[in-house]
């Protein structure tokens, strides 16, 4: 048995409307947003009395999708600060390929984006960055040179 496909990515944030702003300004397309609780919820996550905002963004080609959500009940909880450094365990990117990635850089600048290091080029395949967004999100950007 092999999996079909990555369904989507999870992220949990406090503030979803800056969260969907800062990624529909990336380029991705809100899907939906709705509000799950009750016992289903309970059981897939593992937690008691439930109350979850979710909002699903898809990327332009539709392959590939993210999962914010908010968390009403039980609170959501943060073992470290908004600025962790990139090598904490557990997941610590998404990346998304950019078509002008100092462009794309720009327009989220004013959604709070601050580049981590600088942009990089990985011999003439490549300009890469790690742009850390609200929550401490780090998104990683790869424009492809060739």
């Amino acid at each position: 048995m092999a999996i079909q496909r990555m369904d989507n990515v999870g992220i949990v944030v406090e503030d979803m409307d800056a969260a969907i702003a800062y990624f529909t300004e990336l380029g991705m397309e809100r899907e939906g947003r709705t509000e799950v609780r009750g016992p289903v919820a309970d059981k897939c996550t593992g937690l008691k009395d439930v109350h979850c905002d979710i909002a699903m963004l898809r990327t332009p080609d539709g392959h590939s999708r993210l999962e914010l959500s908010k968390y009403r009940t039980p609170a959501a909880i943060s073992e470290d600060t908004p600025d962790r450094p990139h090598n904490v365990l557990g997941t610590h990117r998404v990346m998304f390929a950019v078509d002008d990635l100092e462009d794309t850089v720009a327009r989220l600048r004013p959604h709070g984006a601050e580049v981590l290091g600088e942009i990089a080029r990985y011999e003439d395949s490549y300009l890469l960055c790690y742009v850390r967004g609200p929550e401490g999100i780090i998104v990683g950007l790869a424009e492809s040179l060739n």
